[in-house]
């Protein structure tokens, strides 16, 4: 298994995508359901081998990614060729950028003295969608990019 298995409630949010992998193996419901009691191993195997269909068709569409933890944001846009970061830590640990409280802070400071930045590319390994991956293990959420477009155009309109 190349990523990891999907959750059970991944599993049942994707039961017909499911059902029409099998069918694409000429797997029947009655002869899933058999495999399932007789051969344990092989519907194991099976789990395995749609979870990493659906991660790949997944990592494939992926653009951006945000990490946020109390004190720091890591915003992700995942280039053709490379990975680049914009990293943003708070100084201030009265301040939790998890929070709504927290956020609104950081909204009207961001240009104060609590506030670091931070920017970084780097290319990928051989395997970009498995890189990808790693970070979503690490933590980090799939997103439209919104807050990775906002600093970008800061970034590169003014020098922080």
């Amino acid at each position: 298994m190349k990523y990891r298995r999907l959750t059970k409630q991944q599993f049942e949010e994707l039961h017909q995508e499911f059902i029409n992998f099998l069918a694409i193996q000429s797997i029947t419901a009655e002869e899933w359901g058999g495999i399932k009691k007789e051969k344990p191993a092989v519907a194991e195997e099976e789990l395995d081998v749609f979870s990493d269909l659906v991660w790949e068709g997944v990592l494939k569409k992926v653009v951006y990614l945000e990490n946020i933890s109390a004190q720091q944001m890591h915003l992700f846009y995942l280039a053709e060729k490379e990975l680049k970061l914009i990293s943003v830590k708070v100084s201030n640990l009265k301040v939790d950028l998890t929070t709504a409280e927290g956020f609104l802070w950081f909204k009207k400071n961001w240009q104060s003295d609590f506030v670091e930045y931070l920017t970084a590319a780097k290319a990928y390994s051989d395997d970009k969608n498995l890189d990808k991956f790693k970070l979503i293990e690490q933590g980090a959420v799939i997103t439209k990019g919104g807050l990775y477009k906002w600093f970008d155009k800061v970034i590169t309109s003014s020098p922080l």
